[in-house]
């Protein structure tokens, strides 16, 4: 540890003309001087990375320990609240949950080191997601940002805030930045395709998704959003099964099994379409499933009543997949709705202009 502390210092002073004195002092300082703290982190991290239920509880249970050996470890601290936070995105988890220990953890990485990066970058990220205070995320990604240019992952979400306000020109610049920075990073290569798609730019959204395969066949992120983009492009039978191998990767995820559900109901298989209505509805007597799961099949089934009743609910639950709401062309059809538009304001986000509807 000292000698990384040694080299860190050394680096450092090569490159003293592009940092402040300021700047160059956190490049020293982000790591503990516990070095069994640090290696919890590690571990926290590469388990972080990927993204299923079971790899979550145990990046949990790293930061908590590096957390335990060093209480003043302001990035532990951020990443523990970051792993809470994603978790009801890419583990379903319930916001009641771990809403309340990721305020607490990105507090905590605030008040150890404010002038971390990725400290400001959690607490915006924990705005972004569980407060949907989008404004504050965006300030607080832009601090990120300011401390550390070179953070692909801070381009990276602060582009996906960007598309989820409607700001697609911003949102795109942002996403090429993240690749660049780190152009064998997966996820950000899958997340591009996302932007894209609420873009409306359904071949850029396909070429992100199948580079995310590319780089890592088994992120399942990458082939849900694949399966999304050859469906909004109109290559219904790929989709589905490039969907079925994101539900199967992700561990049976509700946005991969709730979009193929839809898909299966737009294209005439209402029969099929309910058997994944049953599929998440035996599922939930085990586990949490986000009521927006149940509200896209109902929308793909044109069961106005049911989708409606289901977002409500994903309301009262604040269901973090409603934000795909204000730009996602699945859900032009309701944008015209008074009922759609009231949802929009109670939650606080910011909707853009009526797009064409989804082919």
């Amino acid at each position: 540890m000292a000698l990384q502390q040694d080299v860190s210092a050394a680096i450092a002073g090569q490159i003293r003309a592009r940092l402040s004195p300021d700047a160059a002092g956190i490049a020293i300082n982000r790591q503990t001087a516990v070095p069994e703290a640090y290696d919890a982190y590690l571990r926290g991290r590469f388990l972080q990375n990927r993204r299923t239920p079971e790899a979550n509880r145990q990046a949990v249970e790293a930061y908590r320990r590096a957390t335990a050996l060093d209480p003043n470890y302001a990035l532990a601290w951020s990443s523990l609240a970051g792993t809470y936070a994603a978790s009801i995105l890419n583990a379903d988890a319930r916001p009641a949950d771990v809403g309340p220990p990721a305020r607490e953890a990105a507090t905590r990485a605030l008040r150890a080191n404010p002038e971390l990066a990725d400290a400001q970058f959690m607490a915006g990220y924990v705005n972004w997601t569980l407060d949907w205070d989008w404004p504050a995320a965006e300030h607080r990604l832009r601090q990120a940002i300011t401390l550390e240019p070179g953070s692909a992952l801070a381009h990276r979400t602060l582009g996906h805030i960007l598309s989820q306000a409607g700001r697609a020109p911003e949102a795109d610049a942002a996403m090429t930045r993240a690749r660049e920075l780190d152009p064998l990073e997966p996820l950000s290569h899958a997340l591009s395709s996302q932007v894209a798609f609420q873009g409306r730019d359904g071949i850029a959204a396909v070429r992100h998704a199948r580079q995310a395969i590319v780089l890592d066949p088994t992120i399942w992120i990458g082939h849900m959003m694949l399966g999304q983009a050859l469906a909004y492009d109109g290559q219904t039978d790929l989709a589905l099964e490039t969907l079925a191998d994101a539900m199967r990767l992700s561990g049976g995820n509700s946005k991969a099994t709730s979009l193929r559900g839809y898909l299966l109901a737009r294209t005439g298989r209402g029969a099929e379409a309910r058997e994944i209505l049953r599929l998440l509805e035996a599922r939930s007597k085990e586990r949490y499933v986000p009521p927006y799961a149940f509200a896209l099949v109902h929308a793909g089934l044109g069961d106005t009543a049911s989708t409606f009743a289901w977002l409500d609910k994903a309301y009262a639950e604040r269901d973090v997949h409603l934000m795909y709401l204000t730009v996602d062309a699945k859900w032009d059809p309701y944008r015209a709705d008074p009922r759609f538009q009231a949802l929009l304001a109670r939650c606080g986000f910011t909707a853009s202009p009526a797009a064409p509807a989804a082919r």
